[in-house]
């Protein structure tokens, strides 16, 4: 039995992630922004789960979360930074006060939780870090640019992280996650009040009146939450971990089209070297 803490569980993946979690037999600190979107699952299995509200943002908040579950269940062992949203606009459209939240919830905030739990974890020399990404970060859509940017931006801090932590005993993964049926594409999606009409063939077509995405995902937020966790609890817990079939497919297309420019350009790349 491990202790898991979770950023966002009150809908979507982070739901089902805890709901995996807890049916898996761990120990749960189950967060979100009105705890009361979580509170049933500690009312559930009480002597397992304790339902903390957090917002990813404050710093006060998340201190508290952590000490919460060093009183309550000797530490953190697991923690999985999945707290945020979506936003679309063109990079032009999108505005800077928004775009300063996405960065605020998605990037800074995950480094907060993380500084948090490593005090607890370099003590124990054990520990595994989650830190939810999207495929997004690969395929970079218009319409997506500043979302896509905050997912890169965990991504690189994430492999130095990786490399940090390992000889302490600490895992660090990566994960990916293609089209989950989730509030994602719905509820949890914002987008810019400036609309541009030079970029409606493009970044316009994504915006939520001209989206059909939502309700026909192809992913189950069940299987992606037991896949996590398999990922976390196997001897050697991935670097990188995608989830879904169309998750492969498109960062196998990414992978080949780079592959294709490098080659095509390989000359230009190597002529900018002092001549021998």
């Amino acid at each position: 039995m491990s202790n898991w803490l979770i950023t966002g569980c009150s809908t979507g993946l982070g739901r089902a992630l805890a709901d995996a979690v807890i049916g898996t037999g761990h120990n749960a600190i189950v967060t979100a922004r009105n705890v009361s979107g979580v509170a049933d699952l500690a009312e559930t299995t009480p002597e397992r789960v304790l339902a903390v509200a957090l917002d990813v943002t404050r710093p006060d908040q998340v201190v508290s979360a952590v000490q919460q579950a060093e009183e309550r269940f000797g530490g953190v062992d697991v923690l999985v930074n999945n707290a945020g949203y979506g936003y679309r606009a063109a990079v032009e459209e999108g505005d800077d006060a928004d775009v300063r939240t996405l960065f605020e919830t998605h990037f800074f905030g995950t480094v907060a939780m993380i500084k948090a739990v490593l005090p607890g974890m370099r003590a124990c020399r054990r520990g595994a870090i989650v830190n939810i990404s999207s495929i997004g970060a690969q395929l970079t859509p218009v319409g997506s640019g500043y979302y896509s940017a905050a997912k890169a931006a965990i991504e690189g801090l994430s492999g130095a992280l990786r490399g940090e932590l390992a000889p302490l005993g600490i895992s660090v993964t990566i994960v990916e996650p293609g089209a989950f049926r989730t509030d994602f594409a719905g509820r949890s999606l914002a987008q810019s009040a400036n609309v541009i009409d030079d970029y409606a063939a493009t970044a316009g077509q994504r915006r939520k009146e001209r989206d059909t995405m939502h309700g026909n995902q192809p992913g189950d937020p069940a299987k992606a939450g037991a896949a996590i966790v398999a990922a976390v609890e196997s001897p050697e817990p991935p670097a990188f971990l995608l989830l879904g079939a169309d998750a492969l497919a498109a960062y196998r297309y990414v992978a080949d089209k780079r592959a294709e420019d490098i080659a095509n350009w390989e000359q230009l790349t190597t002529s900018t070297d002092f001549d021998a």
